[in-house]
């Protein structure tokens, strides 16, 4: 459990992630999701759910057999808030992503968060995707 000294250290960070499938499948949309979710706790030493505010994750228009968010539930995150939600349909999009927006409470600055992008998604933040 953490203190209340410890606590007053902690600021709250956005960590991004993003992957994508090669089709619209329940367990190849779970399987990517927990992959993405494992990478951004490891590489962000995060080791406490309790530290984790919130996650919202969103799916491209073209992924709809699953929430991504039971991935979470799956690696053992029962109190963190979880919501989906779908993008926007914007014309030449990246095809069947999920996208990850994960507020941690941190005593690290932003600059020093590791965002992790997988598979195409790489695309989108190439100045990021070194996991």
């Amino acid at each position: 459990m953490l203190s209340l000294v410890n606590m007053e250290k902690l600021l709250l960070r956005g960590l991004r992630g993003a992957t994508t499938v090669t089709k619209d499948d329940a367990e190849l949309i779970l399987t990517a999701t927990k992959e993405l979710l494992e990478l951004m706790l490891e590489h962000n030493q995060i080791t406490d759910f309790d530290l984790i505010a919130s996650i919202f994750f969103t799916t491209s228009p073209d992924l709809s057999s699953v929430f991504p968010a039971e991935a979470a539930r799956a690696v053992g995150m029962k109190h963190v808030a979880l919501i989906c939600s779908r993008e926007i349909p914007v014309e030449n999009s990246l095809e069947k992503a999920i996208r990850i927006l994960m507020h941690v409470n941190t005593s690290k600055k932003q600059s020093e968060m590791k965002h992790i992008y997988l598979n195409n998604a790489k695309k989108l933040r190439p100045d990021l995707s070194k996991p």
